[in-house]
Order: structure tokens, then sequence, then C-alpha cells
């Protein structure tokens, strides 16, 4: 009886953990594209800015996180690198590249809806 309590309190607490840390790194807001003017400039972690990699720039993720970004409005994603940093006082949650703006569907607009969460 006893070592049935203790293996489910330690399923319970695995359990919680691993969806507790799941829903921590989901991320809602608003993302938008780089602008041209950036191209070849260097990005905060020393690479080379490319709009034609799949590449980001976040607020506090560690460089080198993938991060899945979704758009919210068509419910399309891509995998994103994190390169680069926001200032923190932006209204936006991340930048990404021009591809990945054109894979996520929002280049003519400029902005869109999406969720962010970190991919392992």
């Amino acid at each position: 009886m006893k070592k049935d309590l203790i293996s489910m309190s330690l399923i319970a607490a695995i359990s919680f953990m691993v969806l507790g840390s799941s829903s921590v790194s989901a991320e809602t807001g608003y993302a938008v594209h780089y602008s041209n003017l950036f191209q070849g400039k260097k990005t905060a972690s020393k690479e080379i800015f490319d709009q034609r990699k799949l590449t980001a720039a976040h607020k506090k993720h560690p460089f080198g996180t993938r991060v899945k970004v979704t758009n919210l409005d068509n419910d399309q994603s891509v995998v994103v690198k994190i390169n680069d940093r926001m200032p923190t006082r932006n209204s936006n949650i991340i930048d990404v590249s021009k591809r990945a703006a054109e894979e996520l569907g929002f280049v003519k607009q400029g902005r869109a809806h999406v969720r962010l969460e970190v991919v392992d």
C-alpha cells in the first residue's frame, strides 16, 4: 500500500513537471520580420544576419534555442533558431527573418499573431 502511494505520488510529480514545463515555454504575442537594412549585419550572437535563413531575435531565449513559431491566423508553423536580441521594451515577442515570415504567410502584412514553443 505504501509503495503504491509513493509510486503514484512520483508519477503525479513527474507528470506535473512535464506538463508544467511545456506550458511555461509557450508564449503568445506578435511577430514582425526584419527590415532588409539588417541584411549582412552582425547579430548579437556575432553571426551575420541573412534574410534567407530561418533565424529570429527574442528578448530572453538563449542563442541557439530552436523555437516553433505558429501563425495563429493561418496555422502555419516554422522552426527558427534564436541568434539575435530584441529590445526588452519592444511590444512584439519575436522578430523573424523574411524567409520565416514567408513560411508563416505574413510578409505583406508585416506582423502576425503567433504562438512560440521551445523545441527540444
